[in-house]
């Protein structure tokens, strides 16, 4: 018979491979969730390892160490039920897998059923799907456990109910994009209404490379209400209680919007990037452009000014007011602030291949010297420091190629690379909402690269608002250009933009990893071809 059931949910953020450390944070979990009374403690989807493993899931030794790390857990734990997540080896066959530990030993266990390969997701090349529910009994409420993905579809819902179960637990290693969290109450709310049956989702928080883990766990009654809400992108621990079949009211912290969604994200991007990875700090090269402008925002914010310096580089065809911008900005942040003027080597540079170049016009060529000057010095201050370069192009840039290889690409992180142009601004104006730490003369500037006498973007591109939406029509909803130019876009335009982002596939593939906002990102989830001739329907 149900009575009440007291839950703890455990919303941290885990390293991927740092089992004594990831066990560490359970540990103090456990503490905590026994000091408030709760009698089962979830812990998010291979909370074990870290997610994604990746390829570390084909090595048999993770498995063995991975196994050895839950049987320690489990040999710890009395009267509280943990519920953790780890990859499980039986036999040839791999799962990932949950287990229930309590009483000193493993008294229940899960297999994942649904197996997501798609977006960032390849769990199909690592694991086997399970084929069995799993049902655990505490203190006469019967818990029904899932993985993740098994919500997306109601087929192992189904088999909870059949089973018995009282309430659905989800563990969750969940990646956000912007807005996404609708989705997940979408997905919970189908759940809960063709089971009868509150959900319980506790998911991850953090950076692992491109991905960012938004926590937000939640506690859904029967009738999609929700009636505990966890903070995004914070570690968080709380204890819901269950009474009956209902939930009883808890806090609900309210959502951030978009732009605080995406620079939330943005932060800790970078603050585990560079954490995780043991970086001392950062190195960013300060045009007085806009880009560059929010990237430095992000990182101080991420990392404290301490451990950010910006470095300006001008060139003959450096405005004033570009020089006037990023000083200003730097003494805002309070970081340090050098400026090295890359003119002496143009000229070295210019003089090494004037026989090379005898009788050819200037072109793009002088103007990507520049560019690799710059990304030179930021790469030997970077060697020298030990600090990591963060590129500054955003994701306008990277699907048209409008940046230079081995130029303003090289670095070790793209904080922006999937930040359209058109979002830069806006993020921009929502940071100086809360300080005004960008000059305003960034924000309403015509960008430009400054490569050249009076450049300015629009000269080799669209306007921004088309050519971002004209990039998320192709590349988000996989929308031909004949869909889209019958939504009103110029049939030039579009077909210019298709063959941009084509194009210049080579150079993404070059290009740092970066952090994923998107449904659809520059990484694990966008695989094209660089050697392709299909072309689209007009």
């Amino acid at each position: 018979m149900k009575t009440s059931l007291a839950i703890a949910v455990a919303q941290f953020n885990p390293v991927v491979g740092d089992l004594s450390g990831n066990l560490a944070q359970i540990r103090a979990a456990m503490a905590a969730a026994e000091a408030e009374g709760a009698r089962v403690l979830l812990t998010p989807e291979l909370s074990i390892c870290g997610y994604p493993p990746e390829d570390l899931l084909l090595r048999p030794d993770f498995y063995d160490s991975c196994r050895q790390a839950v049987e320690a857990l489990a040999a710890q734990t009395g009267e509280l039920a943990v519920v953790v997540g780890y990859p499980e080896s039986a036999g040839e066959a791999r799962y990932n897998a949950a287990a229930v530990l309590r009483h000193g030993r493993i008294v229940a266990h899960y297999r994942k059923q649904r197996l997501p390969n798609y977006e960032v997701f390849d769990e199909v090349r690592y694991f086997e799907e399970g084929d069995a529910p799993c049902v655990f009994e505490v203190d006469g409420v019967r818990c029904g456990l899932l993985i993740c993905a098994d919500l997306w579809g109601d087929a192992p819902t189904k088999g909870l109910a059949e089973a018995g179960a009282d309430v659905i637990l989800v563990i969750n290693a969940s990646p956000c994009h912007v807005g996404k969290q609708q989705d997940r109450y979408r997905v919970a709310r189908a759940r809960a209404d063709e089971s009868g049956l509150p959900v319980l989702y506790a998911n991850m928080v953090g950076g692992q490379d491109e991905l960012v883990f938004d926590g937000a766990s939640f506690a859904m009654q029967v009738d999609g209400t929700i009636a505990w809400q966890a903070p995004a992108f914070a570690a968080h621990a709380s204890v819901v209680r269950l009474a009956g079949s209902a939930w009883l009211p808890a806090t609900v912290t309210p959502l951030p919007g978009v732009e605080e969604e995406a620079y939330t994200a943005l932060v800790t991007g970078v603050r585990d990037y560079l954490g995780k990875n043991g970086f001392p700090g950062a190195i960013i090269g300060l045009s007085g452009g806009i880009d560059s402008a929010l990237t430095l925002a992000v990182a101080v914010d991420a990392l404290g000014a301490d451990k950010v310096r910006a470095v300006m580089m001008p060139s003959p065809y450096t405005a004033q007011m570009s020089l006037d911008d990023a000083a200003e900005m730097a003494r805002r942040l309070g970081v340090r602030y050098d400026v090295i003027p890359i003119e002496p080597a143009m000229q070295v540079f210019g003089g090494m291949l004037a026989d090379q170049f005898a009788g050819l016009p200037e072109d793009t060529t002088e103007e990507n010297l520049q560019s690799r000057i710059r990304g030179m010095l930021l790469m030997a201050l970077s060697n020298k420091t030990g600090s990591i370069v963060l590129t500054t192009g955003n994701k306008s840039e990277m699907a048209t190629g409008y940046a230079t290889l081995y130029g303003d690409m090289a670095g070790g992180f793209a904080v922006l690379k999937d930040v359209y142009k058109t979002l830069v601004y806006r993020l921009s104006t929502w940071r100086n909402a809360r300080s005004a730490v960008i000059p305003e003369n960034i924000i309403t500037r015509p960008p430009s690269a400054e490569l050249k006498p009076d450049q300015v973007d629009q000269d080799s591109l669209p306007p921004y608002a088309i050519l971002d939406a004209i990039i998320e029509a192709y590349m988000e909803r996989d929308e031909s250009p004949r869909e889209i130019i019958a939504q009103g876009y110029d049939a030039a335009v579009v077909q210019r933009t298709v063959g941009m982002l084509k194009r210049n596939e080579y150079k993404r593939r070059q290009s740092p990893v970066g952090i994923r906002l998107t449904r659809r990102a520059f990484g694990k989830d966008w695989r094209f071809p660089i050697t392709a001739r299909y072309q689209d329907p007009y």
